[in-house]
C-alpha cells in the first residue's frame, strides 16, 4: 500500500511540474509600417512549423531589460505572441516592435519587463525578416 501511495506522489509532482513550464506559442498578428508610416491590419501566422521557427529565433534575442531607448522612426514590424501556458486560463499577450537595420541584424523592444530592449545576429533576423513579411 505504502508504493502505491508513493507511486501516486510521485506522478503528481511530475504532473504538477512538467504543466507549469508548458508554454505554447498559438499565434502571432503581424503589423507592417506601410510608406507612409502606418501599421498595415494584422495577418495571422498560426502554422505551427513556422511558429516554432520564430519562437526559436525570439530565443536568440539578447534582452537588456529595463532600457527604455528612444527610436527615430516607426517599427518596422509590430508583431503580437500569444501565449497558452494553461489550458484553462486566457492566453497572454506580448508585443514586440521590431526594427531591421542596415547591417541585417535587428533591434527589438518587447513589453514584457522582463525583457525590454534586445538585438539579434544577423542570421536570426532574416529569418524573422523573411518569415514577419511573408
Amino acid at each position: 500500500m505504502k508504493q502505491i501511495v508513493m507511486l501516486f506522489f510521485t506522478l503528481m509532482l511530475f504532473t504538477g511540474c512538467s504543466s507549469q513550464n508548458s508554454e505554447e506559442l498559438t499565434r502571432i498578428d503581424v503589423q507592417k509600417v506601410n510608406k507612409q508610416g502606418d501599421y498595415e491590419d494584422a495577418s495571422i501566422i498560426t502554422d505551427a512549423k513556422t511558429l516554432n521557427l520564430l519562437r526559436s529565433s525570439f530565443e536568440e534575442v539578447e534582452w537588456q531589460p529595463y532600457i527604455k531607448p528612444k527610436m527615430s522612426r516607426n517599427a518596422d514590424v509590430l508583431a503580437t505572441l500569444f501565449y497558452t501556458f494553461d489550458k484553462n486560463m486566457p492566453e497572454k499577450l506580448f508585443e514586440y516592435r521590431i526594427w531591421f537595420n542596415d547591417n541585417d541584424t535587428a533591434t527589438i523592444i518587447s513589453n514584457n519587463e522582463k525583457e525590454g530592449y534586445g538585438t539579434i545576429d544577423d542570421e536570426n533576423a532574416k529569418i524573422l525578416k523573411s518569415n514577419l513579411f511573408n
